[in-house]
């Protein structure tokens, strides 16, 4: 058995390298996925999906683990997701189709491994930073200050 701290290594290294195998190799059968826009998927296939279709609308998409914490089964990463937007993204409102703009994100994710799989993942990200760099919303006021 693995430590959760190699595994969540693992994972991260299976999304950058566009692994669709290992990444699904480490969705457990059982597996549950949480994400933004009131998303819930179940199962190792569904959960694969989920990340594949990240992949797959942002070719050179790549995460880069600024913080780590590891408490038992449960590692929090706060990582920044580049990558440019040149395919279609699914939505819980739709497809995005490619807008060519580049993408840096922050997010937070909460991952629960049991044995050498992860069995729950809590994804966190910024939906307004996401639609403004992709130019689907304008950017955010600013505060006025005096």
């Amino acid at each position: 058995m693995a430590d959760t701290r190699a595994i969540a290594a693992r994972f991260v290294d299976a999304f950058n390298a566009h692994d669709e195998e290992r990444i699904r190799a480490l969705n457990a059968e059982n597996g549950v996925l949480e994400a933004p826009g009131d998303v819930h998927v179940e199962g190792r296939d569904a959960a694969t999906a989920y990340g594949m279709a990240w992949l797959n609308a942002f070719s050179d998409a790549r995460i880069v683990v600024h913080t780590e914490l590891v408490d038992g089964d449960w590692v929090a990463q706060r990582f920044t997701f580049e990558g440019t937007h040149d395919g279609v993204l699914p939505s819980p409102v739709g497809e995005i189709p490619p807008t060519q703009r580049r993408l840096t994100g922050r997010g937070v994710q909460l991952l629960r491994v049991d044995g050498d799989e992860i069995v729950e993942t809590q994804l966190y990200f910024d939906q307004v930073q996401l639609m403004t760099q992709l130019g689907l919303m304008p950017e955010p006021a600013q505060a006025v200050t005096a």
